[in-house]
């Protein structure tokens, strides 16, 4: 199904009716509505003023279509600023206090504003939590954008020496723990601790490391209060939110998502592609200036069908250019259909576009929608009209997404680990976890992401880019599982508390991997030393591990002084050394043969994905293309020969 996000209270009431009919008439079934409204919903402390919400929900249900309200904590009114400037963060590099005037302007450590956020939910979910036009909610809106996860604040601080002192129990063993003899670091006292920021120089890497899981729970813990009330006022409406990637809000997304029916994710592949492939020259990103990379919107929709069970939504969908990228460029013609599709092949529920009509005030005035400020149709609008054609023809409720044979780990630690202890300015977790993605992908594979104490059992292979600081339980389940496991380099490299393990890396994976990592060297990705696998040589750079071998294990490749690079025993194997896409697809092939899982070598602009009986084909090119169905497919959508920046659905045959 498709939806849409409205903002009615930004447009005169006039308009309500007209737009919720053409909302119905062009195929939607859900609107989102009121995230962004804490203003309107009270206007002064304690007087609430909901007559206008009550209009707009009775408009659209009565036109048919089904209301999804969204918890308005992204955006704290002037009033509660003014009463509780305390609730404002603190930039942890600048130690300046963040203002009002924009938006997510408040301290996940505040306890003044976790008192405000459960009380407006709460209005909110005793209002309308038994309406029968309410389907469901969303929680905030893109929890910890605009880099607000931490904050330098007093009561940042407070609770990060609560944390300490709950986690460590005595201060000695934290100062242990975290080797505070070094650098005349030892506290006499939890009340002592500072939070890691605005030093002379780089701060202790395991001091860093509890500050960011500190701040990563008290985001959790604050969202799960709403997501509590919310359960307790509105039984029966699902609750979601709607996540942006992890790299960028430095939240576990995977405890985040533990109590929600399904993840959502806000899809602007135009804006996501300019930022992730800002480093490259213009003859690298110009092929998909206007279209998106074909593997960058599909690793996040991947990533979010790992958060949580039931079919993942797009809240918000990229339907023409948006204001927040470093350039951004028009849609190419067919990418909005395509894009929509592409989300429904990994698994989508629901995609719904972002947003209604193109506002003409304010931030977001050059962020297109589905109509332009005059409510004329926008460029996206028969793309949309050909998409509820595409999904009556494909019926895509008969073809539930399976389980993938192989599965990618996804770490926040190893993320954190690689922003705090850098080593190697090169060295970027997102970046190696997305070459590994676009590997297996250009094998025509689909990819299930787990977290590292998710359920491995029934895949043939997985794929852990790094597993900075494995558990107890990730460990068995790996042991436990029939599948080939390949790691990458960094793997089993530090302690929970960033220290080198005991006996020298990978440290408690040796029960799988007998190896010791006696030193690592990084090196500038343009000057790279070499690495020999199955008679061939590949670049070896940016991270490089001197291995050795401590117990029974083969070695499966060498560097070219003849060290080992890749090692392996059993079913476990280790990969010493970052290298390029080439070697990852040559190698991942030859793993996914060993395991028997069939892999097809795709044109680099196209990618298939399998929902039950039905494969998915999407071309990205400029021109047609050959479908890369077997011989007798059935098409469902589309034919042999697949146009340009369009899709073809088959079945095999029987």
């Amino acid at each position: 199904m498709l939806g849409v996000c409205y903002y009615p209270e930004q447009w005169p009431t006039s308009l309500w009716r007209e737009d919720a009919r053409r909302m119905k008439a062009l195929g939607l079934t859900y609107v989102r509505i009121g995230e962004f409204a804490w203003s309107r919903f009270e206007p002064e402390p304690g007087v609430y003023d909901f007559a206008w919400f009550d209009e707009i929900i009775q408009i659209l249900g009565e036109a048919g279509l089904k209301v999804v309200i969204g918890t308005p904590t992204a955006t704290p009114p002037k009033w509660l600023i003014d009463r509780h400037p305390e609730i404002l963060p603190v930039d942890p590099e600048t130690g300046r206090v963040r203002g009002f005037g924009s938006r997510r302007h408040y301290d996940f450590s505040s306890p003044v504003y976790r008192r405000e956020s459960d009380r407006i939910t709460l209005a909110l979910a005793e209002r309308y939590g038994h309406n029968p036009y309410v389907a469901g909610w969303q929680t905030d809106n893109e929890i910890s954008c605009h880099d607000t996860t931490l904050s330098a604040s007093p009561a940042a601080k407070a609770g990060f020496q609560a944390w300490c002192a709950a986690r460590y129990g005595d201060i000695d063993a934290l100062n242990t723990a975290w080797g505070n003899v070094f650098w005349s670091m030892e506290y006499r006292s939890f009340d002592e601790i500072e939070l890691p920021v605005d030093a002379v120089t780089e701060t202790n890497p395991a001091h860093r490391m509890a500050y960011r899981r500190y701040s990563s729970d008290q985001v959790v813990a604050f969202h799960d209060a709403q997501v509590k009330i919310l359960r307790a006022h509105s039984p029966g409406k699902f609750v979601t939110h709607n996540f942006i990637p992890m790299n960028e809000t430095g939240v576990d997304n995977h405890a985040l998502a533990a109590d929600l029916d399904f993840a959502a994710y806000d899809n602007y592949p135009l804006g996501r592609t300019d930022l992730l492939m800002a480093g490259d020259g213009a003859e690298v990103f110009r092929p998909y200036m206007r279209t998106g990379h074909p593997d960058f919107g599909t690793f996040f929709f991947d990533q979010t069908r790992g958060l949580a069970p039931g079919a993942f939504w797009i809240m918000e969908q990229q339907p023409g250019p948006v204001n927040w990228a470093n350039h951004n460029p028009r849609p190419a013609p067919g990418m909005v259909r395509l894009w929509t599709l592409e989300a429904f092949a990994h698994g989508a529920g629901v995609v719904s576009y972002f947003r209604w009509r193109q506002a003409p005030f304010a931030q977001e005035q050059m962020h297109a929608g589905l109509l332009r400020p005059d409510s004329s149709q926008a460029a996206a609008w028969p793309e949309i009209e050909a998409v509820v054609r595409d999904l009556a023809a494909l019926d895509l409720d008969q073809y539930p997404t399976a389980r993938a044979k192989v599965a990618l780990m996804v770490d926040v630690q190893a993320q954190w680990l690689g922003e705090i202890e850098r080593q190697g300015r090169s060295y970027d977790y997102t970046h190696i976890l997305l070459d590994h993605y676009r590997a297996l992908r250009a094998l025509s594979l689909d990819v299930d992401f787990v977290p590292p104490e998710g359920d491995v059992s029934g895949y043939a292979l997985v794929v852990i880019p790094a597993l900075a600081t494995p558990s107890a339980r990730t460990i068995a389940n790996l042991k436990a599982s029939s599948a080939l496991v390949v790691f990458g380099p960094r793997s089993g490299a530090k302690t929970d508390d960033v220290t080198l393990p005991e006996g020298l890396p990978p440290g408690a994976l040796r029960e799988l991997l007998p190896i010791r990592v006696l030193s690592v060297e990084t090196l500038r990705p343009d000057c790279p030393d070499a690495m020999i696998w199955n008679g061939k040589t590949y670049p070896s750079a940016t991270w490089r591990e001197e291995i050795e071998l401590a117990g029974e294990a083969e070695v499966a490749a060498r560097y070219a002084d003849g060290g080992a690079a890749i090692v392996r025993a059993g079913k476990a194997i280790y990969v010493a050394s970052l290298s390029d896409r080439a070697f990852l697809t040559d190698f991942l092939e030859s793993l996914c043969a060993e395991a028997g899982v069939a892999t097809q070598r795709l044109d680099a602009k196209v990618r298939v994905r399998r929902r039950g009986d039905l494969t998915f084909a999407f071309n990205y090119n400029e021109e047609p293309v050959p479908a890369p169905a077997p011989a007798g497919a059935v098409f469902v959508l589309g034919g042999a020969l697949i146009g340009p920046r369009d899709a073809a659905v088959w079945k095999a045959p029987a």
